[in-house]
């Protein structure tokens, strides 16, 4: 166990007192809440009896009267103690003992109580009486205010993701970007159950990780003695149902990919894919337009949203735009019928970086990337792409060189990709095997295996199909103006946690000084921190003891130096 600072210690010598007084800070039973703190505003009647529950978040001791703030799932209630209604009797020490000396913020308590206005108007409940539910031994990082400026605020992105609980309890706003991502998965899964579409589950762990190109994440079965991959996608699992009968099957997929973090990508993430016979991907464009707008308008209650600087609007229709003219419209440069060969050089003109690895279909996606993807603010549609590029797709019925596919750009980034589903067994054979030949060659974007049993899938036919996949994390950071996945995951991969170290109050102020100047002389930062020398001796050997800081000797000076 870390070391446990002095409010740590303080609140653990409270949780003795509470049982030595026969008190159970982690009580069993059943608590009988009748209102939340929603309920009370939205139904408030002066003398209405009410029974509570929250947390403690603002106490203001006032003698023989406090005031409170108590914080529920729907927000916070402003409660009033006052001795004699609690305590009627003579003994006192319910008020005296339990609730000044013995409670903090961040306990769990309930309440029994009649509302009631404050003098000044507000509503509120007065307590009649109250039970501890549970003692909150750490301090919540509360935010202090001194002369109406707010400071120590929890805001560091890396401490507020690794400690998600206190983040939600401190910053409720932060509630409802979640609040809002479920409204945005129960929004499609109405609009696909309505549309008829069936959901479904696929597997999670896979023999042949498959569907698209990533690197998986591996694991082993041992009682079957084999490799097995965590799903990169559920394409073909999905599809295997629209062999099987089905005329539209939908899911909401955890996926995993083995590869970098940034602020647009966590190792796992959520998608939804959809698939459904006898529809081509123009029937699809006009189907996601609808779902889109649909679901923007359930989340926010309008269609538009604002992304950073601009302000977005998920109305239908949707622009549509080819990948060729796309570029064409960029760079100057068509694709159209062009060799591999061409295309390497026109992209080495644009100044794009490619290299050797990079097939036919790797280049234009180079191309279309560093020079159109970002100019695409509004939602716009940007349709047959490449064969190369799509070794899923069926082929453009004009175009052989082309496939049916678009992709969903909306700020400079894909949140929707989709296709008319190559249902031709041979066909996909084929591509496959140009993919393990990209493979080969190094393009670690290439499918470098084979389904044998999703080809057998399709020898037995597959009706024509559309199929979509949509970015859900990526969605919700539109409709919530987020610039960070980590902003709407609420549990984001992190990297392991450094081991922390709880400082005093004093050797906070000999650390943040240290923090700023690096280096300085020992007599120096004493003077600076102004602290007396008893507190500066103990403070100064703390953080010496916890590799905070390092005390050297030059020529006839000691000098202080931090490490980070």
């Amino acid at each position: 166990m870390s070391q446990l600072s002095e409010q740590e210690l303080v609140r653990r010598e409270k949780l003795t007192k509470l049982r030595e007084l026969g008190i159970n800070p982690y009580p069993a039973d059943l608590y009988p809440v009748t209102h939340t703190s929603k309920q009370i505003k939205d139904q408030f009647e002066v003398g209405k009896k009410v029974v509570i529950a929250g947390r403690l978040m603002v106490i203001k001791v006032q003698g023989k009267a406090s005031f409170a703030d108590l914080q529920d799932a729907d927000g916070k209630i402003q409660v009033y103690f006052n001795r004699d209604e609690i305590c009627p009797g003579d003994d006192k020490e319910k008020y005296n003992e339990v609730f000044k000396k013995l409670l903090d913020f961040g306990d769990f308590i309930g309440v029994e109580g009649e509302l009631f206005t404050t003098q000044v108007g507000e509503k509120s409940v007065r307590v009649k009486d109250f039970t501890l539910l549970s003692k909150a031994l750490k301090p919540l990082p509360l935010p202090k205010e001194k002369d109406g400026v707010i400071f120590d605020a929890f805001t560091d992105p890396e401490q507020r993701y690794r400690q998600r609980y206190a983040d939600l309890v401190v910053n409720p706003q932060v509630k409802n970007i979640f609040v809002k991502r479920t409204k945005l998965f129960n929004a499609m899964r109405q609009f696909f159950n309505d549309a008829g579409y069936f959901e479904v589950e696929t597997p999670v762990l896979q023999s042949i990780p498959g569907g698209a190109a990533a690197r998986p994440f591996t694991t082993h079965h041992n009682a079957l003695d084999i490799p097995l991959y965590m799903r990169i996608a559920n394409e073909l699992y999905l599809k295997r149902l629209i062999v099987g009968g089905f005329d539209g099957v939908y899911e909401f997929s955890k996926n995993f990919r083995n590869e970098g973090m940034d602020r647009t990508h966590n190792p796992e993430f959520t998608a939804m894919e959809i698939y459904v016979a006898y529809k081509d991907y123009n029937w699809m464009m006009d189907f996601c337009e609808r779902l889109l707008e649909h679901c923007a308008i359930s989340v926010n209650g309008t269609t538009k949203a604002t992304f950073g600087k601009h302000e977005i609007d998920f109305k239908a229709p949707y622009a549509r735009v080819t990948m060729a003219d796309s570029i064409k419209h960029f760079t100057g440069f068509d694709i159209t019928g062009k060799t591999e060969a061409d295309i390497r050089t026109a992209a080495k003109n644009m100044g794009v970086e490619v290299d050797d690895t990079m097939g036919k279909g790797k280049l234009i996606d180079e191309i279309f990337g560093e020079k159109c993807e970002g100019n695409y603010i509004q939602p716009t549609y940007i349709t047959d792409y490449p064969k190369e590029m799509s070794p899923l797709c069926k082929e453009h019925r004009e175009n052989p060189e082309l496939t049916e596919r678009f992709e969903l750009m909306v700020c400079g980034k894909e949140i929707a990709n989709a296709y008319s589903e190559l249902n031709d067994p041979i066909d996909q054979r084929e591509r496959f095997e140009h993919q393990i030949e990209l493979a080969k060659k190094g393009d670690d974007e290439a499918t470098g295996t084979i389904d044998y049993d999703f080809l057998r899938a399709l020898e037995y036919g597959m009706p024509p199909t559309s199929g979509m996949g949509i970015g859900m994390d990526r969605l919700i950071m539109f409709l919530t103006n987020n610039q960070s996945i980590q902003e709407v995951l609420f549990f984001p991969q992190m990297r392991p946690e450094k081991k922390s170290v709880e400082l005093s109050d004093t050797e906070k102020v000999i650390f943040e000084i240290l923090k700023t100047q690096k280096s300085m002389s020992l007599n120096d930062l004493k003077s600076k921190s102004g602290l007396s020398n008893k507190a500066w001796d103990k403070g100064i050997k703390a953080l010496t003891k916890h590799k905070l800081a390092n005390v050297t000797k030059t020529n006839d000076d000691l000098v202080v130096e931090y490490i980070s």
